[in-house]
């Protein structure tokens, strides 16, 4: 962890279409990728999400970037929904460059509300990012916005540490019943 992605990376038609997989659930408000949306989970609830090392709207410390070597930064999450079975989260730069997913991290236990630097949570899984390296891949993109994504599940993905982005990205968006994020301006 922490070191840049020397991997190929797949073509931008493939990244663009598990970025958009996992953003109709916050885009749209409501309904979900591949299920039947009942009248419960049409308004999805708000999660708090913060940091002691990123403020939303201020720039990611290089440090978190490719430049650094802390690994992904520390995340405080609160409110989450009772009835959560599970929590994920996706960190990912906005569409500018046609977008890039630098991390997820699923099946985290629902009484975690926080992550330290460079950690996951004992349970946890990582998923692939979009150049298919498992693990927090640093942001590159100076200009960019980095987007911290906490979802809350009513279940567990239950897939493989490694498991495709787009098969990931497509079960948390299945499964959201609340999501919260903290974004940060770019790279300092």
């Amino acid at each position: 962890m922490g070191q840049p992605n020397t991997s190929t990376r797949r073509p931008r038609q493939a990244v663009g279409t598990a970025i958009a997989a996992a953003f109709v659930v916050v885009s749209s408000g409501c309904g979900m990728v591949g299920s039947s949306a009942s009248a419960d989970r049409l308004q999805l609830e708000p999660i708090s999400v913060s940091s002691p090392r990123l403020k939303d709207g201020a720039p990611l410390p290089s440090d978190y970037s490719c430049n650094g070597s802390a690994g992904n930064p520390p995340l405080r999450w609160s409110r989450v929904p009772d009835s959560t079975k599970s929590v994920a989260i996706v960190a990912d730069s906005n569409a500018r460059t046609g977008g890039e997913v630098n991390w997820v991290v699923f099946d985290i236990d629902p009484r975690t509300n926080e992550l330290a630097d460079n950690s996951v949570p004992v349970g946890a899984v990582e998923g692939s990012t979009t150049g298919g390296k498992v693990g927090y891949t640093p942001p590159c993109h100076a200009q960019e916005n980095y987007r911290f994504t906490v979802y809350a599940l009513n279940d567990k993905v239950n897939l493989k540490k490694g498991a495709s982005l787009d098969k990931t990205l497509k079960s948390i968006a299945d499964k959201t019943i609340a999501w919260g994020r903290l974004t940060t301006a770019h790279i300092e």
